[in-house]
């Protein structure tokens, strides 16, 4: 497929994730109503129009470091990353359901809210991942990018309300570990279409 058509297909699924999950979090907030009003489209594209662009850009430094991992430290089993294009499709539909949940659910604390995310994002790297590699990754993914976010929003860079920053904080670990394996996942299959051409043909012996 080659490396420049790969991170373009990556940069633009980092950029459509990135404008869902703000949907779904402008909604819990309930700035907004589903009805797609002008204030909502402010919202998305004038508002920190820099998010889309830099989670595009995050997702193609991921998908891309993935396989390339998988290659060069031979932790896990490469015949464990040739799945299909269903079994990424459902890993997208679990990271789903974890930032709608992240969004929709209501709980009783922030300790709550974060160990039922931490379970489902274990979860999702436990059916579509379970490389010692993914895991790592997920799990420094997670830290780096939280702790850039919160440096955004310290410095107002990135704007939460001061009622909700603990509650943004409980929540972000566990969606940018989730979403680091699925995008992980979506760019070792994307490689699969490099290296099956570059593998030599055995001659044939009678």
């Amino acid at each position: 497929m080659g490396l420049l058509l790969r991170g373009t297909v990556l940069f633009m699924i980092g950029n459509f994730f990135a404008v869902f999950m703000n949907l779904l979090q402008i909604n819990r907030q309930g700035n907004v109503s589903l009805k797609m009003p002008p204030e909502l489209l402010e919202n998305l594209f004038l508002k920190e129009w820099w998010v889309p662009p830099m989670c595009g850009a995050a997702a193609v430094l991921i998908g891309l470091l993935y396989p390339c991992l998988d290659r060069h430290l031979s932790i896990s089993n490469p015949d464990s990353h040739k799945g299909e294009w269903s079994k990424v499709m459902r890993c997208i539909a679990v990271f789903v359901g974890i930032n709608h949940a992240s969004a929709k659910l209501d709980f009783v604390n922030n300790m709550q809210l974060s160990m039922t995310l931490a379970a489902m994002s274990i979860g999702l790297w436990w059916l579509f991942d379970r490389s010692p590699c993914g895991f790592g990754l997920g799990v420094g993914i997670a830290v780096l990018a939280t702790l850039v976010t919160q440096l955004l929003v310290y410095n107002g860079v990135y704007n939460y309300s001061k009622a909700e920053f603990l509650f943004v904080r409980s929540w972000l670990p566990c969606i940018f570990f989730s979403g680091g394996v699925t995008m992980g996942n979506i760019g070792r299959q994307l490689a699969l279409y490099d290296e099956s051409p570059a593998s030599p043909t055995k001659p044939k012996t009678d």
